[in-house]
């Protein structure tokens, strides 16, 4: 997997390295009627970079109140494997929604963009089979070197990813509990 790549000739003024976005403080997100369970499932394949997804979306999952004890971590071969991770855990009905974390890359632009074009959709069917949501922060960039560059532009882009794929979890669960009130009240 992890196979030595000659380092291209980029300058690290050459890649624009994102920088985290400030979230808002806690108090501006709407609060759950019942506690939420998530389940976070993440490759090990570049585990140094997939890790600062998990660590940015526990954070701003907490600022959206989704208590730190109320997710569970689940670590998985590659991204290849999440899926079916993600159907047992939903089938558990132990869980409100489960977020999927990896990076696809390598074995030449076909095989890579296959995995993870598989990966997505099988998330995607998951989540009409179970009426568990799904979310995916599954990327698979153009270009990755195992250089100390692209190592660190790539962890700050999935620090930005964990983030973003909390917002749209808590967001989610907020629709859907609302929904399934109105749906139980008669309302819809």
């Amino acid at each position: 997997m992890n196979q030595m790549l000659q380092e291209p000739d980029v300058q690290k003024s050459q890649i624009a390295i994102p920088d985290t976005p400030e979230r808002p403080p806690a108090s501006a997100h709407p609060r759950f009627a019942k506690p939420q369970r998530v389940a976070f499932v993440q490759s090990c394949w570049h585990r140094e970079v997939v890790e600062e997804c998990r660590i940015a979306f526990l954070a701003e999952a907490e600022a959206r109140h989704i208590a730190r004890a109320q997710i569970d971590l689940f670590e998985v071969p590659g991204s290849f494997e999440i899926p079916l991770h993600a159907q047992l855990l939903a089938k558990t009905r132990r869980y409100s929604a489960i977020v999927a974390a990896g990076l696809v890359v390598d074995g030449g632009i076909y095989r890579h963009e296959f995995v993870a074009d598989t990966v997505i959709k099988a998330l995607m069917d998951v989540q009409l089979r179970t009426e568990v949501p799904v979310f995916s922060a599954v990327l698979t960039p153009q270009q990755f070197h195992e250089s100390a560059v692209h190592v660190e532009f790539f962890r700050r882009h999935f620090a930005i990813k964990g983030m973003e794929v909390a917002e749209a979890c808590a967001n989610t669960l907020l629709s859907l509990e609302r929904l399934r009130g109105q749906v139980a009240a008669g309302i819809v």
